[in-house]
């Protein structure tokens, strides 16, 4: 039998408690969420705090992008009321399938926004789309797999991509702005 979204929501794990376990992003999420402020926009807080949401996050804790994009999304549920639960995606392929990037990757994370009977409202992830430009852009560089110095120039391309997670606070913006477009729909 398959899960309902809200089986899938009792299951996961408390936003506080993930936060608190995590052993490889943790300092660099708290870092995000400590230096990221929610700009006003008191209307679409009210109107989502009166659609009473919770929110299903598929993520990792070795996640550049879950690094980034959850600490965004952990101030817009604590403004607008929304409980949050985070499931690990290797533990949930069940879940994760359902919600492939592209069809085919288990691209994280995946925000999965359920009403109080557990019916899909949105989904949002795994990037914003300005963001999804600047890693494609860093992507056109690297050489084929198979070639001798492919780990080299990737894990280089990581670094730099995590630096641009930690420190452009535009990015911070378009993550908001992608969640608040795809949640007012």
């Amino acid at each position: 039998m398959t899960k309902s979204l809200n089986d899938w929501f009792t299951k996961g794990i408390p936003s506080k408690d993930y936060v608190e376990n995590m052993t490889q992003h943790k300092e660099n999420l708290l870092h995000i969420y400590n230096s990221y402020t929610l700009p006003s926009d008191d209307e679409f807080f009210s109107s989502l705090k009166a659609r009473k949401l919770r929110v299903i996050v598929l993520t990792e804790d070795w996640c550049g992008d879950a690094m980034m994009n959850t600490p965004v999304l952990l101030h817009l549920a604590e403004k607008t009321d929304m409980e949050v639960r985070m499931l690990p995606r290797d533990e949930n392929l069940e879940l994760m399938d359902q919600y492939l990037t592209n069809g085919k990757s288990r691209s994280i994370p995946i925000f999965i926004f359920i009403d109080e009977d557990g019916n899909e409202v949105a989904k949002w992830g795994p990037r914003a789309e300005e963001v999804q430009q600047f890693v494609d852009e860093m992507r056109k560089d690297l050489p084929e797999k198979e070639a001798e110095d492919y780990k080299e120039k990737f894990d280089a391309m990581i670094k730099t991509m995590y630096q641009e997670f930690l420190s452009n606070k535009t990015f911070w913006k378009y993550v908001y702005e992608s969640m608040k477009t795809t949640l007012a729909k």
